[in-house]
């Protein structure tokens, strides 16, 4: 379990003083038995008052003090096991953030969810049962058993037996117990998966009607889920009235056997007092033994699942070099951008290369558009610049640094980018646009505004403060594209990318957006699109089929040169009444 000792370290203190306080109540425990066997053999069996009340005394002293130790024990336990828990939350909560997409590919989010609740939840009830229980128990149990051989080694014996056998069956019980919850781990992780992909969804679910399948994937979740819950409880429920009988075994049988002994003086009726309350508290120390190791052996399968994110691929980032600025040359403008033989395969993907040794060059300033048919590894050249995955071979050059060589946050600083999908947050548009810049002032988040054609904020209730659902599920997809386009100019940074972002919108509204990032002077900025009559514009046009560059120029050039790029204006251009860029 070494996922947990870095933060046991951190509270050492207050983890050792809850392992003293349980050690002393164990103390107190173990000494009541004892104790009960002086007031009646000493006592009771000698009709001395003076003998009740002095043993009497010392028991409740003995409890008293015990019960101030469970209290100190308990508040410890609880406040270390939540703190533990705060702050294992917010580590894999960090560690997600910096996920690179690799990572980010191999753990759905469904079930970064139940790691992030449920698994970190089973590890903070560890850690609270360890400080309370784990360590009491054995204590006991141990305490117990000598105590009770040094009262009367022949009755001893029937305990030695008693433990072996329940022993025996809480080894039983684990192994069969901690494949079962690592299914049930992963069934529940299902069912997390495919709730979040319905509410993602439920606008499409509704559009297609397909309530009866997405009722059929839930209840076949559903269904797996509750099995391999019975399936993991099974051996509990079994197990433990099997520990039951077996206590009750041996306790009737000592009582039986003490009874056989009393007459013949090899044991008193303290004795068998004792005895009968050690072999409770046995017993009891068992039982606590055995819901420690089931809760061990879910936690054991939820470790595991908290260390494949804690080990999964991050952005190479490092300590000392985040947010190192790139260090660039005073007399080299922003925004040149080099790929020289750039191959690049997703790495969960086919195995195919989405891009196949991709050079190409533009100056800073440069309206790049690129162009091709879906699936040519458009948005993967963006994914590229933003570092999000690095190439197979090849390099990529921004104003003449290799992304390779910086930091990701560096070379991410130098980017902004408008997504295809428009992804926006609850809370005020103010707050959506200053996700570009956190500091922006009212004037500059106009004016942004005003670039990206989404004057309809100033006709929302309360403008910049009005509030957005989560998503921007209160903004049609037009609305939700212009406000992405607005906060990423606010970022003002050397390379602008559009990913297919103006889908959404009338022509006559991408024409004034067009228009407007034309005039854009901080630096490059990329178009990615599938429209000839949005490419078309731009000073340089970058065409890909199949992962390989196939043209690049302008589009004079391209519709005389390129036979790709000519099928496509073709195929969305009627040529009888536009013969190239001058008839729009």
């Amino acid at each position: 379990m070494k996922i947990y000792l870095p933060y046991l370290k951190k509270y050492k203190l207050p983890f050792a003083l809850a392992i003293l306080c349980v050690a002393l109540e164990s103390v107190c425990d173990l000494l009541g038995p004892t104790l009960m066997s002086k007031i009646i053999d000493q006592g009771i069996s000698r009709s001395s008052v003076n003998g009740v009340l002095y043993w009497g005394g010392w028991m409740l002293a003995a409890t008293g003090l015990g019960a101030v130790f469970a209290v100190a024990r308990n508040y410890l336990a609880s406040t270390v096991s939540q703190q533990i828990g705060a702050d294992l939350r917010r580590d894999l909560f960090a560690r997600i953030l910096r996920f690179s997409e690799t990572g980010a590919d191999q753990i759905e989010s469904g079930s970064l969810i139940t790691r992030m609740t449920n698994d970190t939840n089973m590890l903070v009830q560890f850690i609270n049962g360890t400080m309370r229980i784990i360590f009491k128990a054995p204590l006991t149990c141990l305490g117990s058993i000598i105590l009770a051989s040094l009262l009367n080694l022949r009755l001893s014996l029937l305990i030695y037996g008693t433990v072996l056998l329940i022993g025996s069956c809480i080894l039983v019980s684990t192994r069969l117990s901690y494949p079962r919850f690592a299914r049930l781990q992963k069934a529940m992780d299902r069912m997390n998966t495919v709730v979040q992909e319905y509410l993602l969804g439920i606008r499409l679910v509704k559009a297609f009607g397909t309530y009866s399948a997405e009722v059929e994937r839930f209840e076949d979740a559903n269904s797996s889920l509750k099995k391999q819950g019975i399936s993991s409880q099974a051996i509990i429920t079994f197990m433990s009235p099997l520990l039951t009988l077996a206590s009750g075994l041996g306790t009737g049988l000592m009582i039986w056997v003490g009874s056989l002994l009393f007459p013949r003086g090899l044991a008193s009726a303290g004795d068998i007092s004792a005895f009968t309350i050690y072999m409770a508290q046995i017993l009891s120390s068992l039982l606590m033994i055995t819901n420690i190791l089931n809760t061990f052996i879910r936690t054991k399968a939820s470790t595991q699942r908290l260390q494949e994110v804690l080990s999964c691929p991050l952005d190479d980032d490092r300590e000392d070099q985040r947010d190192v600025p790139l260090q660039r040359k005073t007399s080299v403008p922003a925004g040149a951008i080099r790929f020289e033989h750039v191959t690049f395969s997703y790495p969960q993907g086919s195995g195919k290369p989405a891009l196949t040794d991709i050079s190409f060059q533009v100056e800073a300033g440069t309206q790049l558009a690129v162009i091709g048919p879906t699936g040519s590894g458009k948005s993967t050249l963006a994914w590229l610049l933003l570092r999000f995955y690095d190439p197979d071979s090849g390099n990529i050059f921004l104003d003449g640094q290799s992304l390779s060589d910086l930091p990701c946050s560096s070379a991410r600083s130098q980017v902004s980018i408008v997504p295809q999908k428009p992804m926006l947050f609850s809370g005020s548009v103010a707050d959506n646009l200053r996700w570009g810049k956190a500091d922006a002032s009212q004037e500059e988040m106009e004016a942004c505004v005003r670039q990206a054609q989404a004057e309809f904020i100033h006709q929302m209730p309360g403008q910049y403060d009005s509030p957005l659902g989560s998503g921007g599920v209160n903004l049609s997809g037009g609305q939700k594209q212009r406000l992405s386009i607005a906060r990423a100019l606010l970022r003002r940074s050397p390379v602008l990318i559009l990913d297919d972002s103006t889908s959404a919108l009338d022509a006559v509204t991408e024409g004034r957006v067009r228009r407007a990032l034309s005039q854009r002077r901080e630096g490059t900025t990329i178009t990615i699109t599938q429209k000839c009559t949005t490419a078309m514009y731009a000073d340089r046009i970058l065409v890909l089929e199949d992962g390989r560059l196939v043209g690049f120029g302008t589009h004079q050039e391209l519709l005389q040169n390129c036979e790709t790029y000519r099928s496509i204006y073709n195929s969305q251009v009627d040529s009888s009444y536009f013969s190239g860029k001058e008839a729009f």
